[in-house]
């Protein structure tokens, strides 16, 4: 027996329009594109509606997110549903090294090493970037924030290294 449908969904013309024109767009993420389509297939105004396990089951979903998706709609229209908000929680928020910070520490890894190391390592570079940087930062954070293949130290790392490959690769044949 299919579950009773707890919002009702009921589209004007211009917001079925809308949601299509947002469904239809390159840009649109996958997330509101599926909360548009279900609430295309939830409207009782135009057409046969779906129920929630009809609607879940075409457009791939659970049925709490088609429950969500109308709740949203309910309390907040067309605009509440095509916006997503980040939670406080997420990793982009508690991210401790901003731009700025980043390229700072990035040039403190590409400089020399302090004299006594052949190379920087994750504590060291923890210590110099306590004198250099206004906000303290963590060495778990440091090799974060190094260990993105954008980064141009990482790409000089991954230069070197495959350059040293080339080089035993070539010895070892030359061996033999």
């Amino acid at each position: 027996m299919a579950r009773p449908k707890k919002y009702n969904v009921s589209l004007a013309d211009d917001e079925v329009k809308e949601l299509k024109s947002i469904i239809r767009k390159k840009g649109t993420t996958r997330t509101v594109r599926c909360r548009c389509q279900i609430l295309v297939d939830l409207d009782d105004a135009h057409g046969k509606s779906l129920t929630y396990e009809q609607t879940a089951k075409s457009n791939g979903v659970c049925i709490s997110t088609v429950q969500n998706a109308a709740k949203l709609f309910a309390t907040g229209g067309i605009s509440e549903v095509t916006t997503i908000k980040r939670s406080v929680n997420s990793d982009n928020a508690r991210c401790k090294l901003d731009g700025r910070a980043e390229a700072q520490l990035i040039e403190i890894a590409c400089s020399p090493a302090p004299e006594g190391h052949s190379r920087w390592s994750l504590r060291l570079l923890e210590e110099q970037a306590k004198i250099i940087l206004e906000t303290p930062v963590g060495k778990n954070a440091i090799g974060r924030a190094l260990k993105k293949p954008n980064s141009p130290s990482q790409k000089r790392i991954l230069v070197h290294s495959l350059k040293r490959r080339r080089r035993i690769r070539s010895s070892h044949g030359r061996c033999s």
